[in-house]
């Protein structure tokens, strides 16, 4: 088959020059960017929603539309290579099933469907799972691929053992308006945390089906009293959370995309073992001093009212002027070095996590925590990495036409 991932001797690679020059014009100095020119993958008849890409192939993509069909693309080809009809809904997410790529997830209205890349005769579904009764918004699969979570419109979470085929947990309660995204936790596996259009970031153990500890974006925060920011509430749209290789560059941190338009990142173990005293402030086990140097970034990191430790990535750090609609880690070079976010406001930022203030640095650290803008066209739906040293950032926007941009 074409779409397998091996030597293509006909491959034009002309596009890959062309579009590392771009992007090494971009003015990053002071995290400005000039708009890039990227590759334009087409293949969608509708609005392009979703974006994943291989971490065992480079180069492979798939995103997902509103015209109800998955595509493939190979970087080293012009072309797509492949196209999956799944049905007339909308694609709302897909994820691949970890540690076998070939089978990936995908979810569309109520139900979630998984399919085999290697069956390409028929394209049925390997197994069907239809246990939400609101419409799905993210799925994702756990380190182990034993347990899927599907976060879905009715606020519920509910958690399917994949193993055994059947409903594990339900997560309720939690929730009190649309759940929007949802992330397995890799260094606690028995874990997720939820994000919602309440406002709130909750972890929960699913193995109780209960809350550990709930963050609430909707009330005042006096440390970080921005009323420039935007208008929109503080809705968590998406989440992200490091690979656990990925530890020693970002610490154990959840990063936040808000309806306001800032990008949290929250230290998810300093938050879970906060107690209840107001004062506490124990420092956590390899957290490190801040610069003089960084004293923006100082303003906007602060202590919850239990002591968790958090940072806020707004527009007075370069950040996004209106609703931040999805954030990812960087599979390329440096895992995990940069945190993606992309938003309403029609860019991409990325932002260097080595000068967050907690990342292991106590000098040298700066206001410039934007390394790259990316200017587009249109609102960004969602957007993914790649492991390649070039064309590794994927970007789903309002069009029916994927971008890929290089970030070096």
């Amino acid at each position: 088959m074409v779409w397998a991932l091996g030597p293509n001797p006909t491959t034009n690679q002309t596009h890959t020059t062309s579009n590392k020059q771009a992007v090494d014009n971009l003015e990053t100095a002071n995290g400005m960017a000039e708009e890039a020119e990227p590759r334009r993958l087409r293949g969608h008849k509708a609005t392009a929603t979703c974006c994943i890409a291989s971490r065992d192939r480079p180069g492979l993509i798939a995103t997902s539309g509103e015209d109800g069909c998955i595509c493939w693309f190979d970087l080293r080809c012009k072309d797509v290579q492949l196209v999956i009809e799944v049905g007339i809904e909308p694609i709302t997410s897909l994820c691949f099933k970890s540690g076998n790529e070939d089978v990936v997830y995908v979810s569309s209205g109520k139900e979630v469907k998984s399919f085999d890349l290697h069956m390409v005769t028929s394209w049925k579904p390997l197994e069907s799972y239809n246990y939400n009764k609101g419409e799905i918004n993210q799925i994702a699969c756990n380190s182990k691929s034993s347990f899927l979570a599907c976060a879905d419109d009715s606020a519920d979470v509910k958690i399917i053992d994949i193993r055994q085929h059947c409903l594990y947990k339900t997560l309720r309660a939690g929730h009190s308006n649309i759940c929007s995204s949802v992330q397995f936790i890799p260094w606690r596996p028995w874990e997720v945390i939820t994000g919602g259009l309440d406002s709130k970031l909750v972890m929960w153990d699913f193995s109780k089906g209960r809350p550990n500890k709930i963050v609430d974006f909707g009330l005042p925060d006096m440390n970080n009293n921005n009323g420039g920011q935007c208008y929109n509430p503080a809705f968590v749209h998406a989440i992200a959370v490091p690979d656990v290789d990925m530890l020693d560059r970002t610490d154990e941190i959840c990063v936040v995309a808000r309806g306001d338009g800032a990008i949290d990142v929250i230290n998810i173990e300093s938050e879970l073992n906060t107690g209840r005293p107001k004062n506490s402030t124990k420092a956590r086990k390899g957290s490190k001093s801040i610069s003089k140097d960084n004293t923006r970034a100082a303003e906007n990191e602060n202590l919850d009212q239990n002591g968790g430790k958090r940072l806020h990535l707004d527009y007075s750090l370069g950040g996004h002027t209106a609703a931040a609609s999805c954030v990812a880690f960087s599979l390329f070079g440096e895992r995990g070095k940069y945190v993606i976010s992309g938003g309403n406001d029609k860019s991409v930022k990325v932002w260097d996590c080595s000068r967050f203030p907690y990342a292991g640095q106590t000098t040298g650290i700066n206001n410039n925590l934007v390394r790259m803008n990316i200017n587009l066209g249109r609102k960004v739906n969602w957007l993914c990495t790649s492991p390649n040293n070039s064309e590794n950032l994927v970007v789903c926007d309002t069009s029916r036409v994927v971008k890929v941009y290089s970030v070096s």
